[in-house]
């Protein structure tokens, strides 16, 4: 199938265009930007660092309002698995909006959203799916962080929470409480109270001075040694919250080991595990889920993002045992997005339907490959981690390391690297330590040719930011 089919034929990832042809690319702002800058607020982010005014966009192509042409390797920060504008998904919307069948029915069903459960309950692994319901939340991933951590409270009658170092769960108050970036919530004050931090593992800058293997059995240790510790300061928990894979904290993937080991000790000390999946699930890891990697279930699953096939749309998932909810203790308005459904459960079928699981494992590789090579040749290059199409490279200043002995964080070369890729027509992220990693998360759909593509426009950036 051409994704692109909508895009006139030079507009395509040409070669004269990819990679290459830094000269033709005008960041001037137009109006639509200067026009943005003037009416939003300043609390808008992406346009900082990704100065363009898109006209429209398909499969992994954007084009802006001058009619430059981008790889989009962002995708909506993951949330559009299958890329912008796919047809399927396009005639699903069409074919929901003509039905007759209201946008929002609360929480009041409809084929649409029995359709879109059974599509999920056959996407979950069946040792999960077996016995769990599902709930369904607000629009965005932050409402179901809080609905999770309600959900374990009440479950448990404790009130702390653990969570981890590096950690991004969203901006509301209780998701906020649990990030680990400190900038967010400086000048924030009424946080929800009674959170922990215990240290995540993270080889390059390990807590232990350990790295590798040797590092992971040492934050575990740490971990198990503090929820025993009667005099460690913090009560039993209700619930430990973790993603598998942490996106916004600089892409770093927890070893099989160190979640079934997480797995092992809360549920020796009856903690509710919560698996926060809504950037790293849904293929994205090359598993269905990326708790899959570690043959674990959570106790509690939560989805956002992709989930919606590209629209507002957050859930959870857990085992029956667990919905001790009072009718209405948590409800919102926009829970029955009946859009994101049905494009939600098309996403889904398509992603079974064309070993999407599969393609974004070998395209993970693949790209993996490449920025390794460029990692070669680049000392600026720390590491290049990741799973599936879920990829971050950590840029630092070789020449320096910080008071523990950990490389510097480069953010400002970090920065002129990604301008420098958007200026070869690339779309990347940026997040980790003080905004020194760079990320890859393209649709799942993504192609061989298009993922040599990125990796040669990025190492053009990084040639000419390195060097």
């Amino acid at each position: 199938m051409n994704y692109h089919a909508e895009l006139r034929p030079e507009e395509l990832h040409r070669s004269d265009l990819f990679p290459g042809h830094r000269g033709d690319y005008d960041f001037t702002p137009d109006s639509t930007l200067r026009n943005q800058e003037r009416l939003e607020s300043a609390v808008r982010s992406y346009p900082r660092r990704l100065p363009i005014s898109i006209q429209r966009a398909h499969g992994t192509s954007i084009v802006d309002t001058r009619g430059q042409v981008y790889l989009d390797c962002l995708a909506g920060a993951g949330a559009l698995a299958l890329g912008h504008n796919h047809p399927e998904i396009c005639q699903e919307i069409v074919a929901q909006l003509n039905s007759g069948l209201p946008y929002q029915t609360l929480d009041m069903t409809t084929p649409v959203k029995d359709g879109f459960i059974r599509e999920l309950m056959g996407f979950l692994p069946p040792s999960f799916a077996a016995d769990g319901c599902i709930q369904f939340c607000g629009p965005s991933g932050s409402d179901a962080v809080e609905a999770s951590l309600k959900l374990a409270k009440l479950f448990t009658g404790r009130s702390s929470v653990i969570s981890f170092h590096g950690a991004y769960h969203g901006m509301t108050n209780g998701s906020l409480a649990l990030m680990g970036n400190l900038n967010a919530k400086e000048r924030r004050t009424g946080l929800m109270p009674d959170v922990h931090f215990l240290p995540f593992p993270y080889g390059l800058r390990c807590k232990f001075g350990l790295g590798g293997e040797a590092g992971e059995r040492a934050s575990i240790r740490f971990i198990e040694s503090v929820l025993h510790d009667q005099e460690s300061g913090i009560v039993k928990p209700a619930a430990i919250i973790v993603e598998p894979i942490q996106g916004e904290g600089g892409v770093i993937p927890a070893s099989p080991y160190w979640l079934r080991e997480i797995r092992r000790i809360t549920s020796e000390l009856g903690i509710v595990l919560i698996l926060d999946e809504i950037q790293c699930g849904i293929a994205r890891s090359g598993r269905h889920f990326a708790f899959e990697h570690a043959g674990i279930d959570p106790d509690i699953l939560i989805l956002s993002k992709a989930i919606g096939g590209g629209l507002p749309l957050s859930c959870l998932v857990f085992k029956k045992k667990f919905d001790v909810w009072n009718a209405g203790e948590h409800a919102g308005t926009f829970r029955g997005n009946q859009l994101a459904m049905a494009a939600g459960a098309k996403t889904l079928q398509i992603i079974q339907r064309d070993r999407l699981d599969d393609n974004a494992h070998r395209m993970g590789e693949r790209l993996q490959g490449h920025l390794q090579v460029l990692q070669c040749s680049h000392a600026c290059i720390a590491e290049v981690r990741g799973k599936g199409l879920m990829l971050g490279i950590e840029i630092i200043d070789e020449r320096q390391s910080d008071k523990l002995g950990h490389p510097l964080a480069a953010p400002e070369l970090a920065g002129r690297i990604q301008r420098a890729s958007l200026q070869h027509g690339l779309i990347i992220e940026k997040g980790g330590r003080h905004g020194a990693v760079l990320r890859f998360l393209p649709p799942l759909n993504i192609t061989s040719q298009e993922v040599d593509v990125a990796a040669r426009s990025f190492a053009m950036a990084v040639e000419a930011c390195a060097n």
